[in-house]
């Protein structure tokens, strides 16, 4: 097997399973154990996954974040029920900004239930979703494509937006700490923050679990945020500092919002 198929096939593994470790690698390709660290070492330098001790994983650190394919699988009933709360902030006639991200691409399929409407986003799936749908204006935002986040991102992003305005934005993230939002990666946050800075209302999505966890850019203060939706109350720690800081948190699964 060819380098270039091997390593698919190790990122094919990882999006299935979240982990691999390295001897049963070198036991299913044929090869030698170095071989398989050099494939890892390719893998991680080009962002896809992250070294552990015997192997590798995909699932999300402080300084990394999953693959799309691998996030797109998980927390589903949490996603939809976010989206479905995310949904009765839209009005027909709107212009609605959408970030990348799976919880954002489920967001995006839905709107059609909104039409008319026009929708400016970075997330490939959405564009995929909405490119042939009457009543939605679609404006796809160009820039440098990344697989891993399945969304384009970048100074062409990032200028195209400056030139825009949009009723409402819809950002998601992997953390929150305290009061912060962050980000692992500093392209989609600098995607995420020019879209805050052009729209009139900003929603930030985010699950339950992501409470109490940092990142290694800071993306915003909750604050900065008209809405925040999750899922399901965060744990006591989150909450009290919300409270203390008598931010609204709309949790979806309740389908009401919570002082």
């Amino acid at each position: 097997m060819k380098r270039d198929d091997r390593q698919q096939a190790i990122m094919d593994l990882l999006v299935t399973d979240g982990e691999v470790e390295l001897d049963p690698l070198a036991d299913r390709f044929s090869v030698s154990r170095m071989t398989i660290h050099r494939d890892l070492d390719d893998l991680e330098a080009a962002g896809l996954l992250r070294k552990i001790r015997g192997g590798a994983t995909i699932r999300s650190g402080t300084q990394f974040e999953s693959d799309f394919r691998f996030r797109e699988r998980r927390d589903q009933p949490a996603k939809i029920a976010m989206a479905e709360a995310a949904l009765r902030s839209i009005e027909p006639g709107m212009t609605v900004m959408i970030n990348d991200g799976s919880m954002a691409a489920i967001l995006g399929r839905k709107l059609v239930v909104k039409r008319p409407l026009t929708v400016i986003t970075n997330n490939a799936t959405i564009i995929d979703a909405l490119r042939a749908e009457t009543g939605i204006t679609l404006i796809a935002l160009g820039g440098v494509y990344s697989s891993k986040f399945n969304a384009f991102l970048g100074k062409v992003t990032e200028d195209a937006l400056a030139h825009l305005r949009a009723d409402i934005a819809f950002v998601s993230s992997p953390a929150v700490s305290g009061l912060e939002v962050y980000h692992m990666d500093d392209d989609v946050l600098r995607a995420k923050r020019a879209m805050m800075r052009q729209a009139a209302s900003r929603v930030l999505l985010v699950n339950h679990a992501r409470f109490g966890h940092a990142a290694l850019h800071r993306l915003a203060a909750l604050s900065e945020f008209d809405h925040i939706i999750t899922d399901k109350p965060p744990d006591s720690a989150a909450r009290a500092d919300l409270d203390a800081a008598g931010l609204t948190l709309t949790i979806a699964e309740a389908h009401e919002a919570h002082a």
